[in-house]
């Protein structure tokens, strides 16, 4: 088999054998297929696209270019969620808590902060002490005894999907969506859960700025999780303003331990408690009405705010934050933004609030920079909330003053306000598939 030829046949639009593409695949993880090569094969797909099968097939390969993780040890049927991510996404944590407090076992390998969206697993580690970082034993302990541990990716999961996705980073070939669901899908099959549920976000904050780009990502992803024999549901949900108040690290973190205690409502509540039902309805645990009603009963009586108190303290947390979050360390400098004229807020442009609360430390700006657990953004509007001229629109927080200009400069080219009231997001645009 010649990769030129393989090359040739898909640069022509026409389809792929699985011989093929895992040949190709293969070839490439084992470094036998060079750089050059395998760019110009990831372009032609990215021009040319591929059916269902193809990628269900470039899924399989990449799947089985490491190792599946054995699951079978945590009792009880395993659910896992993965977000495409956005700003201000803090769901994994609450979800997860609820889940576990309806008896539905959560293991959740999350990942760190990629540009402008926020990182699960940075997040949990500005609870002091908590660590992401802990043997498949202990993992497996955790789950069992608690309910719910979330760590970051153990093993060699997925290694053609790491170097494939190295190359597409640095070649233009990011935006196409049989790769897309092939890289997300690969992870969550080698990841060992029985059921997917997948949050495709959709919005200026998003990867897929437009609900027809994010339902046909959803669709791939969906067929290719079936294609596994694994039941997948997606929902698509909306990032054309951050979702919740604070965006940061510790802030975040602070903000689901308001949720978990009912001190907080909105939209992220009303998001998680979705997902959640969601999982259990994919765990088997009732129709969908009894599954909203268990979710909500469980963050209602406090039983999610126990699970994620006793998750953070098997792996090392320091509880009396969880208990108190006004102990999280705060930022030396916090200066508010405020209004340049009055009128209704019309827009956000959320990558942007993003790339601020990045710029003032709560996000890397190169691989190796550390972050600022203190630093980030705390809103006080939303879409549609009238403001006068002057009002505080947020609040920066950073510990190094020589941040704040950008961040100012960032977040008020950010905010649209204008004198006509526009029409409230929705939070939930479709379900796939829409089964009720």
């Amino acid at each position: 088999m010649l990769v030129y030829e393989i090359l040739d046949k898909k640069r022509k639009a026409q389809v792929l054998t699985d011989e093929e593409i895992s040949f190709m695949v293969d070839s490439y993880t084992k470094g036998e297929v060079p750089d050059y090569q395998m760019a110009a094969f990831l372009m032609a797909v990215a021009m040319g696209g591929m059916d269902d099968a193809e990628t269900a097939a470039l899924t399989k390969c990449m799947v089985k270019s490491g190792e599946m993780a054995d699951l079978s040890s945590i009792r009880g049927v395993k659910v896992d969620k993965h977000s495409s991510g956005g700003v201000g996404d803090k769901t994994s944590p609450v979800v997860g808590a609820i889940v576990a407090a309806c008896g539905v076992p959560v293991a959740k390998m999350s990942g760190r902060a990629l540009g402008f969206s926020g990182g699960t697993l940075d997040k949990l580690e500005s609870i002091p002490g908590y660590t992401t970082t802990i043997g498949k034993e202990r993992f497996f302990e955790i789950v069992n005894s608690v309910g719910v541990s979330i760590i970051g990716q153990t093993g060699n999961l997925a290694p053609a999907d790491k170097k494939i996705y190295a190359l597409r980073d640095v070649t233009a070939t990011v935006e196409s969506i049989p790769l897309i669901a092939s890289s997300i899908m690969s992870k969550k099959i080698a990841g060992g859960a029985d059921a997917v549920l997948l949050d495709v976000k959709v919005g200026n904050g998003a990867f897929m700025k437009d609900e027809k780009s994010a339902a046909d990502l959803a669709r791939c992803m969906v067929a290719i999780g079936k294609s596994f024999g694994k039941e997948t549901v997606a929902l698509l949900t909306q990032m054309n303003q951050p979702l919740g108040w604070n965006v940061g690290t510790a802030l975040e973190i602070a903000e689901m331990i308001g949720i978990l205690k009912n001190e907080v409502h909105g939209d992220v509540r009303e998001l998680c408690l979705l997902l959640a039902a969601n999982m259990l309805y994919l765990a088997g645990k009732g129709s969908m009405e009894e599954c909203d009603a268990m979710a909500g009963q469980a963050l209602a009586d406090g039983k999610a705010f126990e699970k994620f108190r006793a998750m953070v303290q098997a792996q090392g947390g320091d509880v009396s934050v969880v208990d108190e979050p006004s102990l999280f360390p705060q930022a030396k400098y916090i200066e508010p933004c405020r209004a340049r004229q009055a009128g209704y807020i019309q827009s956000f442009q959320t990558d942007q609030v993003g790339m601020a609360a990045l710029v003032l430390g709560a996000g890397r700006e190169t691989k190796d920079a550390s972050i600022d657990h203190a630093a980030g953004i705390r809103l006080c509007v939303k879409q549609g909330d009238h403001v006068e001229e002057g009002s505080v629109l947020a609040y920066l927080h950073t510990s190094d003053e020589g941040r704040l200009a950008r961040g100012q400069a960032l977040m008020k080219d950010a905010i649209s306000i204008g004198a006509d009231k526009p029409e409230p997001l929705l939070l939930v645009y479709k379900r796939i598939p829409d089964d009720g």
